[in-house]
């Protein structure tokens, strides 16, 4: 057996592209292997990758000694330690009952009339254009809409919001940033609970009835109930909740854009929709590891894991793995016998919390731009361009073109939708696909 590669080459522009062809690699070298450069074990193959993420021997505590970060990151690192992405049982448990009824599906339903009228707006003012950056025009701004609705953050305060969390979600996605860019990633954070806790303890404006805000709010003022621990989980509602859906929208629009048959097949058979937003996730998910530590010496697909060592779990080589996805780099909206299986949103006790929401905001968009601009296409001469991050798959632009048009589907227009806080954000290879006959980071 040959040795892999170090999954740090996935840092590499070059590499990005064929991300899938390099994990490829690393799993028929190793589906789990030591990365001497990384200091990690590298799980690639479906069956470690859910075995490990759910396995009562390693822990999801991201941090275990806080003074032993640097010294720039570790406000950071303090704040993430309260989070319930990075706690075991009892905690986890604990802190996820603490929100979770807000993304039931069935209170994640009542948000379609919201989320089909936000992207109805933001098409509505590109449509006359004829050309639009999917991230900063629709990726980015809707589901940051969606989560500051359900938080009850005010409109204006919006676009503090989204650039406190790129830095935050870069050094989560980046253990190897300079200490200028940790220092600004936990100033970021401490901007960020200053004003959930503002938001938060405000008496002058009530929060609106059923929002995410009303419920912490009213678990701020039980007995006992820690504060830091409520604003550092709101905290992560609203980077979770917007990053990764940003990533996924971006990441599904490119790949419909490049396999045509595929965008056609849902054109004439939308009831594949939810199918086509699973296969996508699985396809191209916007989380692409998870963090394990073990918690004492263990064995792990038959490899001795030392107390303390860490293990990442690679879920996009996971989603590919042949052994239970079939030609896994074919595009299949009509896949079967995998349903459920893909590792875009976790697996185990972290599922993602989020991941109703994700997959509706999904559904939504992508019916949109297959409808009402079915010409869309790939804009530009520059290939589209990925984030340089391990942990995160999300492109930092995708320019489109489509037939201008003067869109009556609303009486909206783009002074509308900046009206409504919907307003563009600031700008911040191809498989076979098969179709026709055959057949969302966890919390």
């Amino acid at each position: 057996m040959r040795t892999p590669s170090s999954l740090l080459s996935a840092f590499r522009p070059q590499v990005q592209e064929r991300l899938y062809d390099f994990y490829e690699e690393l799993r028929s070298a190793d589906d789990l292997f030591w990365d001497r450069r990384t200091g990690a074990w590298i799980a690639t193959g479906h069956a470690v990758v859910s075995s490990a993420a759910s396995h009562p021997g390693l822990s999801s505590v991201r941090y275990p000694d806080i003074e032993a970060v640097p010294e720039e990151l570790r406000p950071l690192a303090r704040v993430l330690s309260r989070q319930m992405l990075y706690n075991d049982v009892p905690d986890h448990p604990r802190l996820r009952a603490l929100i979770s009824k807000a993304f039931a599906p069935r209170a994640v339903a009542t948000l379609r009339a919201r989320i089909v009228e936000a992207v109805d707006r933001i098409i509505t003012g590109v449509a006359p254009a004829g050309r639009m950056d999917i991230v900063a025009d629709l990726a980015r701004p809707l589901p940051l809409t969606i989560i500051c609705d359900l938080l009850d953050v005010p409109e204006a305060d919006r676009s503090a919001v989204a650039a406190w969390s790129e830095p935050v979600a870069e050094a989560i996605g980046n253990s190897r940033l300079d200490a200028d860019r940790n220092r600004e990633a936990s100033q970021s954070m401490a901007d960020m609970l200053a004003h959930l806790r503002e938001l938060l303890t405000r008496q002058d404006t009530p929060p609106a009835p059923g929002t995410l805000r009303a419920t912490v709010t009213a678990q701020a003022g039980n007995t006992g109930q820690d504060l830091d621990e409520l604003l550092a989980n709101c905290a992560l509602l609203l980077i979770a909740g917007h990053e990764t859906t940003t990533h996924f929208i971006g990441n599904a629009t490119l790949a419909l854009l490049r396999h045509p048959d595929a965008a056609g097949q849902l054109r004439r058979r939308p009831e594949l929709m939810p199918a086509a937003v699973e296969e996508l996730l699985r396809y191209d998910a916007p989380v692409q590891l998870m963090l394990r530590r073990a918690r004492h010496d263990l064995d792990l697909a038959g490899r001795k894991i030392a107390e303390g060592q860490t293990v990442l779990l690679v879920c996009g080589a996971a989603n590919r793995d042949p052994a239970v996805f079939p030609d896994p780099h074919v595009l299949d909206f009509e896949r079967t016998g995998s349903g459920g299986r893909h590792m875009a949103f976790g697996h185990g006790p972290h599922f993602c919390l989020g991941a109703a929401l994700a997959r509706l905001e999904g559904e939504i968009v992508l019916e949109a731009l297959l409808t009402r601009l079915p010409d869309l296409r790939l804009d530009g001469t520059e290939p589209p361009r990925w984030q340089r991050s391990l942990n995160f798959r999300g492109l930092t632009r995708l320019d489109v073109a489509f037939t201008p048009a003067s869109d009556s589907h609303t009486g909206a227009t783009p002074a509308d939708a900046a009206a409504s806080g919907l307003a563009p954000a600031p700008h911040v290879g191809g498989c076979p696909v098969r179709s026709g006959a055959g057949e969302v980071a966890g919390a």
